[in-house]
């Protein structure tokens, strides 16, 4: 369960998110969360990825103390979950969040400020850069009302960062954001790494997640399918093409199967062993044959969340949670 605010906090560790087995089961035995273990370093930008319905709202909520689950071990910037003092230490910027219409971009920035406990000067003083660096500075005299999709979001970005905080949790924020803003929120994000904060990043925009994130976990129907960084999770995939100017020998056969276009030769083959890359090249020069290319592939990170949510006869699995009574099925 989520510890008493009480408690003091732990010394700080290397991770700035450690949980571990957090559960929620809601009424009607739907399992929302299923053991969900998770680590997140400090200065670090990770990315939850996973369909609608998957849970990451849900774990989000839990960590910042919104939802209370069923069962929860572990520590935020090396407290227990639910320490608020620490939550003071913490920036979150929901999915749906709403500001009083008839308050101004720089009122809502300071009011988040005041519920973080800081000082009046303090909060006026953040608000005011914040609202700079996210764009918003011209605007924020402005009522929230007149504000597009996308200042909303920016203001609440500002928000989320007014406290100064060690850990940022930001749910969907380039959403309603045009490209040019999208840009720049990824510049922030690069930054406050920088700095050494924490960035925990819930999005859909998987472009945008590989990007700027240093690591990412997916997550299926209440579980984390999988978890490292990009370069751990695609690893498998990695594949060689390198291509040259007319025919290739036929002794390329053993490296894999030899395709023509316009004149040029590519022969393309998976390993993770470059003596055998380097092996390929040393032959085809020896031969005097012209090299005009030598490509490392991967798949993309939408390539591997399409082949996590597809059923093994290529079908999309139903989103959302489980129902217990189909996950005990299931594991029969």
């Amino acid at each position: 369960m989520v510890a008493d605010a009480s408690q003091t906090p732990e010394r700080a560790g290397p991770l700035a998110i450690d949980i571990v087995d957090v559960t929620k089961m809601y009424a009607g035995r739907v399992h929302a969360l299923q053991g969900v273990s998770m680590q997140v370093g400090r200065g670090e930008i990770f990315g939850l990825l996973g369909p609608n319905g998957a849970g990451k709202s849900t774990l989000v909520k839990i960590m910042t103390t919104i939802v209370r689950p069923t069962t929860a071990t572990g520590t935020i910037l090396g407290a227990p979950i639910g320490h608020r003092p620490t939550l003071a230490r913490v920036g979150y910027l929901p999915e749906h969040h709403r500001f009083p219409q008839y308050l101004t971009g720089r009122q809502c920035v300071e009011f988040f400020g005041a519920m973080s406990l800081m000082r009046r000067a303090d909060r006026k003083r953040r608000a005011a850069e914040m609202l700079e660096v996210v764009g918003m500075r011209s605007w924020g005299d402005r009522r929230v009302g007149t504000y597009s999709k996308g200042m909303q979001q920016r203001t609440g970005l500002a928000a989320a960062l007014v406290n100064d905080p060690q850990l940022v949790i930001l749910d969907e924020p380039t959403d309603g954001v045009d490209p040019v803003g999208r840009r720049e929120i990824r510049d922030l994000l690069v930054r406050m790494r920088d700095d050494g904060r924490t960035v925990f990043l819930n999005s859909h925009l998987l472009s945008e997640v590989e990007l700027v994130c240093d690591r990412v976990a997916i997550m299926l129907k209440g579980k984390v399918e999988r978890q490292g960084s990009l370069h751990e999770l695609t690893h498998e995939s990695r594949r060689w093409k390198i291509t040259v100017e007319g025919p290739m020998p036929a002794w390329v056969a053993e490296f894999g199967a030899a395709a023509v276009d316009r004149g040029r030769t590519s022969v393309e083959f998976k390993t993770e062993d470059l003596a055998r890359v380097q092996s390929c090249i040393d032959r085809l020069r020896a031969e005097g044959l012209v090299i005009v290319g030598i490509t490392e592939t991967r798949e993309s990170l939408e390539d591997l969340f399409m082949r996590l949510v597809r059923d093994v006869d290529g079908r999309v699995a139903a989103v959302g949670a489980g129902n217990v009574n189909t996950t005990m099925r299931g594991a029969r």
